[in-house]
């Protein structure tokens, strides 16, 4: 039977779309199942079935086949030289599906760096055979294809339905959502973004248990804990080191990819790679996440964390959720604007007044915008999105 196969026969596996498959049931499946011909990758494209897709991916693993999960068999095909050796899984990130014929982005990893973390996971959530773990999202996501797959290891039962389910997984956004249901999973595991307090007090309220992690598709687990700092996951050596925007985190574990086809993985001679986010020691000696380096903006000379700034707005009454991008500007380098989604009968101006008591007048964005926010797969903003909108001047003229 495979590693991530370790239920009961009798026990029901996955739950999805109406349909129970059982232990027993799911691993004849995965021994039956019929691949392409050859020795090369498996294309999983997006859409398929979630029991379909688990079934190949695991069909595969068991094989020795890399499976290239969220793109189709030419895109496969056209990766399979590009694969370092080793790789049992090729994953694909936010918004890298191909296009015009090219090969999407890719990270390249082995089974074993997501089996590595499957205990200390377990460990940290308190979760078991006993429970029933909900995913939010598609499996060719890789946050919700490892929660399925480690809700198999475990034993416990992997399903798409929120009723009944005793863990959740999800980002902060989603997460936020569910909450108002009266029947939210009594546990949750959140990451994908940094969460604000005010959603961390609406957890208190209903005396939900909360795991945050802090992770990447190329670094896997990273910081995990409960609060708005997190310390490192076990098994992880991190360490801050400066760069021109702030400091980056970098991290060396057994849970860390091969290698990114179709891009650029950073490591170091000592182990340690990093995807370029920053981060900064709170007072309690944990580790805030500010975000992606590459998201921060530069303004009168300044930088800011564009993650660290829409937490903050997030924090506001009556702001659903908040996107910060850079608009090039003549004089300050780039201008700070905001994308707004709010709550109903919030109006706008309070939203501003309550920033500008609140932010340095750096940090205060210079055009506002009220409107629904792109989101990926995951459910994180697609802040790529928004700049292309804003370049093309299809956000709109603003409020200043």
């Amino acid at each position: 039977m495979s590693d991530w196969l370790r239920g009961r026969d009798e026990r029901v596996a996955l739950a999805f779309g109406g349909d129970a498959v059982r232990f027993g049931e799911l691993a004849r499946a995965v021994d039956a199942a019929v691949l392409p011909s050859g020795r090369g990758p498996v294309g999983c494209p997006v859409g398929t079935d979630a029991v379909d897709l688990v079934v190949t991916v695991l069909a595969c693993l068991a094989r020795g086949r890399p499976v290239v999960v969220g793109a189709d068999q030419a895109d496969a095909d056209r990766v399979a030289d590009a694969l370092p050796d080793g790789a049992e899984l090729a994953l694909t990130t936010s918004g890298s599906t191909a296009r015009h014929g090219e090969p999407p982005r890719l990270i390249a990893r082995t089974s074993a760096s997501w089996l590595a973390s499957a205990g200390p996971l377990a460990q940290l959530a308190d979760v078991g055979p006993a429970d029933r773990v909900a995913v939010t999202g598609p499996l060719h996501v890789s946050m919700h294809l490892y929660a399925v797959l480690h809700a198999l290891w475990l034993g416990a039962i992997a399903t798409d339905r929120l009723d009944g389910a005793s863990v959740v997984h999800a980002t902060p956004t989603r997460f936020a959502r569910l909450l108002e249901r009266p029947d939210a999973p009594r546990a949750a595991i959140v990451a994908g973004a940094a969460m604000d307090d005010r959603l961390r007090a609406r957890v208190a309220e209903r005396d939900i248990r909360l795991t945050e992690y802090y992770g990447a598709a190329e670094l896997s687990f990273v910081l995990a804990g409960s609060g708005g700092s997190l310390s490192a996951f076990p098994g992880v050596d991190v360490e801050l080191r400066r760069s021109a925007g702030g400091d980056e985190l970098w991290a060396r574990s057994p849970y860390l990819a091969l290698d990114v086809v179709g891009g650029e993985m950073r490591r170091d001679d000592r182990g340690f790679a990093t995807v370029g986010d920053l981060a900064e020691r709170a007072a309690d000696g944990g580790i805030r996440v500010l975000g992606r380096g590459d998201a921060a903006i530069t303004t009168a000379g300044a930088t800011v964390p564009a993650e660290s700034l829409e937490a903050r707005l997030d924090a506001i009454a009556g702001v659903r959720a908040a996107a910060v991008i850079g608009e090039p500007h003549e004089l300050l380098g780039e201008r700070i604007a905001a994308i707004l989604e709010l709550d109903d009968g919030v109006s706008l101006e309070s939203v501003v007044a309550a920033a500008r008591a609140e932010f340095s007048p750096v940090e205060l964005p210079r055009r506002w915008f009220v409107q629904e926010l792109p989101r990926t797969d995951s459910g994180k903003i697609a802040r790529g999105a928004l700049r292309a909108a804003a370049a093309a001047g299809e956000l709109g003229d603003g409020h200043p």
